[in-house]
């Protein structure tokens, strides 16, 4: 099965991608590519795009990777129907309960509080 996939290549701390076909079952750093549809380049946003390509590819039924596919969505090249979007992960916390925001909270009243804390302060010294 072919899939479409980033292959990431660049210096360091300055990465840029190739957009290839291969088999799905290679390693991206295989190097034995089918075809290079594009390039995308995260630090500026500029992606060069062979449409013609990606469209014959895909309608061969070429699996596109998740961040392949939200990339061709967002410029505008039309997924087939039977690709399904990976569901949105949510972030759980282990331990709940012991979050601050889930604790109860103590209820001390604002007026009493300071009032009655001049009060005592006020009384020690006299005696």
């Amino acid at each position: 099965m072919l899939a479409i996939r980033m292959q990431r290549n660049g210096r360091t701390h300055y990465p840029t991608y190739r957009i290839v076909v291969q088999e799905s079952q290679r390693h991206p750093l295989s190097g034995r590519v089918v075809a290079e549809v594009g390039n995308y380049n995260p630090a500026t946003k500029a992606l060069t795009l062979d449409r013609e390509k990606v469209e014959k590819y895909l309608s061969n039924g070429a699996q596109p990777s998740s961040r392949v596919a939200f990339i061709l969505k967002k410029n505008g090249v039309k997924l087939p129907k039977w690709y399904k979007e990976p569901a949105a992960k949510k972030a759980v916390a282990k331990h709940a309960d012991k979050l601050r925001k889930n604790q109860p909270k103590e209820e001390t009243p604002a007026e009493e509080a300071p009032a009655g804390a001049t009060e005592a302060a006020t009384e020690t010294p006299a005696e």
